[in-house]
Order: C-alpha cells, then structure tokens, then sequence
C-alpha cells in the first residue's frame, strides 16, 4: 500500500455468548476432568506437590480449630460473578450435604461438624470440631463453583434430587 492509498481500519464488535456447549465424554473419571477445568480450588500444588494459594490468597491458623482464608481480591468466574468468601461458603454448605463428597476418598472429606463462617466479602473462617493436620491438602480437592453452577445443575441436583454418585 502506498502512501497516497487510504484503508479503513478494520473494526470489531464485541458479541455476548449466545447458546449452550453440550459436551459428551464417556470416560469414567470425566467429573474430573470436568471440574479441573471449570472449577477452582482455594488452594492448589506446583509441581514439586508443594501448597500454592490458588482461589485464596492466604490460609492462617488462627489456633488449632480456627483456619482464616482469604479470597483473591478479584476474583472472578467464568461467567463473569464475581467470587467471594459467600461463594467459598456455599460451595462448602453444598458439598457438606453430601454422605461422601469425594469419590476418591474419604480423607478428603471436611469433617461433618465443621463450619464455614463469612467475616467479610474476602475473608472466610473454617471452624473445625477437632484439629485437621490434613485440611490444606482437602483445600486442594475443594472445587469452588459459580452460584449458577449450583442453581442450575449441581453434580445432577436439578435432575436427580442428589449429587451423590451420579457422575
């Protein structure tokens, strides 16, 4: 192009999603796959399998029972809702329903007396019945889903009435 020659400069629109992605996978451990790759977890491992804050941005004792976390200030999901030590806390009501939460093991069960109390938009407090040397390891099994994810399907609640066992 020369310099006398004159281009209009190519514009874009932004466009809003429109439809539903309906993804089938047969393999067995799909659930995995599927929350690895929608879903967050407070805290998470590097590849040496040492702790890293994922979601939280910090994780303090405050004594043996009492364990602070703080959300990413910032955080959102992917749906654009912003998540919160609210989000933290209905993520954990929702999976403390549950008999046995994780397919895997129960070791990464919270124990059925503990308690999520929100302080503050940021800032969560596990309340534990008995101390938990291992709770920073279920932090990492611990996926945190946005509100609709609960309101609109939550592991076959909508479909099935439970969440239990239907993968």
């Amino acid at each position: 192009m020369s310099a006398t020659d004159t281009a209009t400069p190519a514009t874009t629109t932004a466009v809003a999603p429109v439809g539903t992605i309906n993804v089938f996978d047969p393999h067995p451990l799909n659930w995995l796959f599927i929350t690895w790759n929608t879903m967050e977890e407070p805290i998470r491992t590097d590849p040496d399998g040492y702790i890293v804050m994922a979601l939280a941005e910090s994780a303090q004792w405050r004594d043996e029972l009492t364990l602070e976390v703080k959300v990413r200030e910032g955080a959102r999901f992917q749906d654009g809702v912003a998540c919160t030590a609210h989000s933290i806390k209905q993520n954990f009501d929702e999976v403390q329903r549950w008999a046995a939460p994780h397919p895997p093991g129960t070791y990464l069960n919270f124990h059925p007396e503990a308690e999520c109390v929100v302080e503050d938009e940021l800032t969560c407090v596990f309340k534990l019945p008995e101390p938990d040397g291992l709770i920073l390891g279920k932090f990492r099994g611990f996926h945190i889903a946005s509100p609709a994810f609960w309101r609109e399907y939550g592991f076959g609640y909508q479909r099935i009435g439970t969440g239990e066992g239907h993968w």
